[in-house]
């Protein structure tokens, strides 16, 4: 596909809302196909994360190519890169990594001393996790609020998360630290 040379990945805002229906509905679709979890997110919860600069999103032209948001936990203590998805039709070219790197530095760029997390049961983005700076860790070195918990609910998997006590899942964990990394690179 032609197309495919042209995508752009930039900070997503209100005028990409018309995009927010086929974003759920590929994340739906990539869910089935895996037959693993995602965390469920309505039409207005990806609305507002465009309308507070707070998600990403790749164009080739007007047709959508990919996605992924971020957001706060634990009176901002904690910042999620959730929601990363690539359109079939675009996979295989680079398109979640350059999603992942902008979603990673505006995280970082407006909370410089958060924790960064992401749950993923994919290994590409535990690839692309590991390349940032992104270490394993158990459910219990992330966020304790429970507002992000309750994400977990519409998931498949989620009698995991319940039978465990909150302690794991199917998903893998993965913690960035800038204050360790900062404590690593002081005694290196």
């Amino acid at each position: 596909m032609e197309q495919n040379k042209n995508i752009e990945v930039f900070i997503a805002g209100p005028e990409h809302e018309v995009y927010v229906d086929t974003i759920l509905q590929t994340i739906a679709d990539a869910a089935k196909v895996r037959g693993t979890g995602i965390a469920k997110r309505t039409h207005e919860y990806l609305a507002t994360k465009m309308k507070e600069a707070k998600a990403v999103i790749a164009l080739s032209g007007n047709t959508f190519a990919g996605f992924s948001y971020i957001e706060t936990w634990g009176n901002k203590q904690y910042v999620t890169t959730s929601g990363l998805i690539v359109h079939p039709d675009f996979r295989g070219l680079g398109v979640a990594k350059k999603i992942k790197d902008m979603t990673f530095s505006l995280a970082r760029t407006r909370w410089p001393h958060a924790k960064i997390f992401s749950l993923t049961s994919g290994a590409a983005v535990m690839k692309m996790n590991t390349e940032l700076g992104y270490q394993p860790v158990t459910f219990a070195d992330l966020t304790d609020d429970e507002a992000f918990w309750r994400g977990c609910e519409g998931c498949v998997n989620v009698d995991v998360l319940h039978r465990t006590g909150r302690k794991y899942c199917i998903c893998t964990a993965m913690l960035y630290d800038p204050e360790e990394l900062r404590a690593h690179q002081g005694t290196g």
